[in-house]
């Protein structure tokens, strides 16, 4: 095969921060995807209906003319979230979801909830009328071993509150593991889990061996070699509750090559040229589309885009090492480490 039509694809897990890095930043989504699920990890985070569609307003301004670009917005959950706010929100279609951070799991995520009892009354708000929860699955205890937090956290935190509260729709972000794989799988319709582009490629071999590598630094941070097959499985297999958040995440290389270097891969760029030559090398071209732009509008109850894009097959594709930001250093693009064969034509 050396060409592919599918529906124009959508990111369901996206960082387009804010100011000169937004600007810079997004119209490399916008080129290749119609939607995105944008994460609400500002300073200080999106946590009011009023600021969402400030933070949607931003976005728009700063997309290249024409663009049929959509942001899909989010509120960040905080032990202090105004439940009325937050379903008026959804009710309008200003928010699509609401994002959970447990407190200092990621960048900007110190007004995350530390303890989960004092948010149940607003999971439960949203289980009613059926706005998704969309949770970074990490513990962060001290005693927990960085590899270890994810599968701890299905164990401790998100199972309960799955049981506690029926009817909750929640997204698995960025999932790492073979654990949580296969508890995507086993959780029906209400469940669903996005997989980065950059966890289908590294392992954390990549980040350590020979010299820290930055550029490959995320969290969650990547697993073992047998995690990352896993993932490839998931994501290649067809399996409805899989579907591509590419948690790309911008940070300009001073920030990233830096004694305390900050998490996220820059994956906007070149994503769609990445998963074709992860799914031909997995014999799944034809599910490319079920993974990129099927399964997320399903889960999201959303239609999916009118439009196609068409990848062909050919001399290896050249993308830009660096995204310019205006007034700062640039942000670095994630390099998969091998040739990368298939292009967007149209």
């Amino acid at each position: 095969m050396t060409q592919i039509t599918l529906r124009r694809p959508d990111d369901w897990h996206l960082h387009l921060r804010d100011g000169a890095m937004l600007r810079a930043v997004a119209p490399e989504t916008a080129r290749d995807f119609g939607r995105a699920i944008i994460m609400p990890n500002l300073v200080p985070p999106v946590v009011t209906g009023a600021q969402a569609a400030a933070y949607r307003d931003r976005i728009l301004a700063a997309l290249p003319e024409g663009s049929g670009f959509t942001p899909l917005m989010t509120l960040y959950l905080t032990e202090d979230t105004d439940a009325d706010d937050l379903a008026a929100a959804h009710a309008s279609g200003l928010i699509t979801a609401v994002k959970l951070y447990p407190a200092g799991a990621t960048t900007n995520s110190a007004s995350g909830v530390t303890n989960f009892d004092k948010v149940r009354p607003v999971l439960e708000r949203m289980a009613e009328i059926g706005c998704p929860l969309c949770v970074h699955g990490e513990v962060v205890d001290s005693d927990i071993d960085i590899f270890d937090r994810e599968a701890v956290f299905i164990d401790r935190v998100l199972d309960p509150i799955r049981q506690a509260t029926p009817g909750l729709r929640v997204v698995m972000e960025h999932i790492t593991t073979q654990q949580g794989a296969d508890y995507a799988r086993s959780g029906g319709a209400d469940l669903g889990a996005t997989i980065t582009t950059h966890h289908l490629v590294i392992n954390r071999n990549h980040i350590l061996v020979g010299g820290i590598k930055p550029h490959y630094y995320c969290l969650p941070v990547a697993k073992r070699e047998d995690h990352r097959q896993a993932l490839v499985a998931a994501a290649t297999g067809g399996e409805a509750c899989f579907f591509l958040g590419t948690d790309s995440a911008p940070h300009p290389d001073h920030l990233k090559e830096h004694a305390c270097g900050c998490a996220g891969c820059f994956t906007a760029t070149n994503t769609m040229s990445i998963l074709a030559e992860v799914f031909e090398r997995a014999g799944a071209l034809d599910r490319l589309e079920r993974f990129a732009s099927l399964n997320g509008p399903a889960f999201y109850r959303l239609p999916v885009n009118p439009d196609t894009i068409t990848l062909a097959k050919g001399a290896p594709v050249t993308y830009p090492d660096k995204i310019e930001v205006e007034g700062s250093s640039p942000v670095t693009v994630f390099q998969p480490g091998f040739d990368l064969h298939w292009r967007i034509v149209r």
